[in-house]
Parts: C-alpha cells; structure tokens; sequence
C-alpha cells in the first residue's frame, strides 16, 4: 500500500453477474465503512472498462466487493495481478477453484473433508429423467446466494423444468437434510458458529431480506459439532489457498451426530450487506465493521 496519509482504495461493485445487487449492496456498506475509516474512497460499478478506470484511478488497493462469475473466479484477480494493483480477498487459483462447487469437492475429498455426493449433468439430462434418486439439488456449478436452485424432493412426478437462462450444465447434488450452519475465517483465525432459521429453503430472499432468517450466534449445538465447523471452516480455508476473508457454510443432520456435518462450499467473498453472516459473525467477536474491512484493506496483496 502506498504511504500516503490518506490512501486510495477503490472499491469494486456491481458488475455484470447474476449477484450484482448484492454486489451493490456489498460495496456501498464497505465503501461507507472505509471513509469512516479514513480512507480515501472511489466506488466503481465494474464493466468492461475496469482496466482503463483503474488506470485512471491509480488505487492504492482495490476492495474488491464484487459476487459471482467474473468478479469471484479469479477473472478480475487476475487482471489485477497483471497490473500489480493490490487487492482483498483471494487469489487467482483459490478464487478460480473455489467458485467451481465440484472442483472444490475435489479439494475437500483430498483433505478428508465431508461433503455430499453431486454430479454435473447438462440441463437436457437434468430435465429428460432423475439423475439422482430423490431428493436432490439442482443449481449452477458456479454461482452464489442461492440463485437457481431447485429442489426435487421424493414426492416429484418427474424432472423439474429448469428456467431458460440456467446454464447448459448444472451440479446435481443429493439433498443433504438438517440445519444450516456457517462459519467465518478471518485470516487464520475462525470467528464463530451460526445457526441459521428460517422457514422452508434458505433462498434468495431468506439472505439478503430484512427478517428473511434469524440467526443464533453462537449457534446453540453440541460442541462437537461447533468444534467441528470451527475446525473445518480453517482446513478448508488453508487447502483451498484461500486469503483474507471466507465464509464456510455446512448442513448438519442432527440425528446423525458429527457424521451428519458436511461442508456445502466456501465462500471467497461472502456478502458484505447489513443482514450478512460474516459480519454478524465479526461484530459478534469484538470486530466493528469499520475495523473488519480497514483489516481486509491492510490485508491486501498481489501474488494472493
């Protein structure tokens, strides 16, 4: 980072992804955070005249706010590197893998991680027959805050209509049952565990809406399983070659115990809105908001 009194942060938001409101979201919140901060702030909704802006700009650091495909999977990472503008969050190759939900399943099943069985099917298939026994998940590989996911459950006539603009192949995954469960890592520090309520599928509008959820901080459950998500949520962070700030999110089937606990995915830039997990979860461990994102600024790097 510069040694300015004042550096230039230049926060990215927006973009072209199926999460841009979030994005939006997210980055007006870290933006406000770190003017309270001191530092000097630019919001720039991405398009495809980011590199040329940057240039203009000539940020310190780039927070980078931004949800889903192009600004999550080491696309912008990786424009970033290449023009040595330091930045939050993770690298190229853990931002690129862990978007991809089945590659980070292969990560997992090599560090003997638990997660739940899925496959990558094209919509044809999907839509043609089950491709797995009921119940099970249908969604984006390589998407995030629950956007087009379907679930078939053992009462279904048949295959479920997928809208027209899913993409041409999808994750199928084996309904994992329970309580929905997430941790916070803060560099190499899990925050907490919290559970989170809500009534039926925890949706879109169960995220991002005012009392879409509520949420049990710390969660009230056994410690074995707490200790299991803390511990978890850190090897995930660590074999994924995760940096700064991620979010891991579990399903724990409680009449099975700690063999009911599995990792759905991890999050290389959870949302950073007024209703969001990791936050709460920050706020929750003596971290202000303000301080968690002037954290992730001094955090910033290249070569991430």
């Amino acid at each position: 980072m510069s040694s300015r009194a004042n550096p230039k942060v230049v926060v990215l938001m927006g973009g072209p992804s199926a999460e841009r409101d979030v994005s939006l979201s997210s980055g007006a919140e870290c933006a406000a955070a770190l003017r309270e901060t001191g530092y000097d702030v630019i919001e720039v909704d991405a398009g495809p005249d980011l590199a040329a802006r940057l240039t203009d700009i000539s940020p310190d650091v780039v927070f980078n706010a931004l949800h889903g495909r192009w600004g999550e999977d080491g696309c912008v990472q990786g424009m970033l590197e290449w023009m040595k503008i330091p930045y939050t969050h993770s690298g190229v190759m853990a931002s690129a893998v862990t978007m991809d939900k089945q590659r980070t399943k292969e990560v997992y099943a090599a560090h003997g991680l638990p997660f739940v069985h899925s496959v990558i099917a094209t919509c044809a298939d999907v839509q043609a027959a089950h491709v797995l026994t009921p119940p099970y998940v249908v969604k984006p590989f390589n998407e995030g805050s629950s956007v087009g996911i379907y679930i078939v459950d053992e009462t279904a006539n048949g295959p479920p209509k997928l809208a027209a603009d899913m993409p041409d192949h999808v994750m199928v995954e084996t309904y994992a049952p329970g309580r929905e469960l997430t941790t916070t890592v803060v560099g190499d520090r899990a925050l907490t565990v919290t559970d989170i309520i809500v009534d039926g599928w925890y949706d879109y509008h169960a995220k991002y809406a005012q009392g879409g959820s509520r949420h049990v901080i710390p969660a009230d459950i056994p410690a074995d399983i707490f200790d299991a998500c803390m511990d978890y949520a850190l090897r995930a962070h660590r074999v994924l070659g995760c940096r700064g700030l991620t979010r891991t999110d579990f399903r724990w089937d409680a009449s099975r115990g700690l063999d009911g606990l599995i990792l759905l995915e991890t999050n290389t830039q959870p949302g950073m809105t007024p209703t969001s997990l990791a936050p709460e979860q920050a706020a929750k461990m003596g971290i202000s908001f303000p301080d968690l994102c002037r954290w992730m600024v001094e955090d910033a790097s290249c070569d991430r």
